[in-house]
């Protein structure tokens, strides 16, 4: 990549302004292209070493308001702290609230492991012990996904 920008910078310098002006948007293009695809590779290549999990948790209605504080306070620690946790999801189902579906994404099994033992996790484990009725763990394989680019 540092490659292309300084022939880049030598080209600019030997062409006219008006030609400048074309070949910018061109090469912006390109580079964002290159960005792009070198990006998507590294996630493919990645993605068969990720744990995907499904969280599936019914709560106690009472308490949902304070296991929603919890739950959204340890999804921002760990996703600040930890390299390998990636992505949290957490959703609620319109008609029963207290039924919540969180998508979780780690690096890998290591990083999962890694952060189940940390001070974040096991004060969220303990703040929620009481307001969880039942929770069932599903691993999935990631088949796919579309994302609208971030501006």
């Amino acid at each position: 990549m540092q490659d292309i920008i300084l022939r880049y910078a030598t080209i600019e310098q030997n062409l006219p302004p008006h030609q400048i002006r074309m070949i910018k948007p061109i090469l912006r293009f390109l580079l964002s292209a290159t960005f792009v695809l070198c990006s998507c590779t590294n996630l493919f290549a990645q993605k068969n070493e990720q744990m995907v999990r499904l969280a599936k948790i019914k709560v106690d209605p009472a308490q949902l308001t304070e296991y929603n504080k919890a739950l959204l306070t340890q999804m921002k620690t760990a996703v600040a702290l930890e390299p390998g946790v990636l992505t949290y999801y957490a959703v609620a189902d319109k008609k029963d609230p207290s039924s919540i579906t969180i998508l979780e994404i780690y690096a890998d099994t290591a990083a999962y492991n890694k952060h189940i033992l940390t001070p974040h996790f096991k004060k969220y484990k303990d703040t929620v012990k009481d307001m969880v009725k039942s929770l069932e763990l599903v691993d999935v394989d990631m088949i796919g996904f579309a994302r609208k680019p971030d501006n």
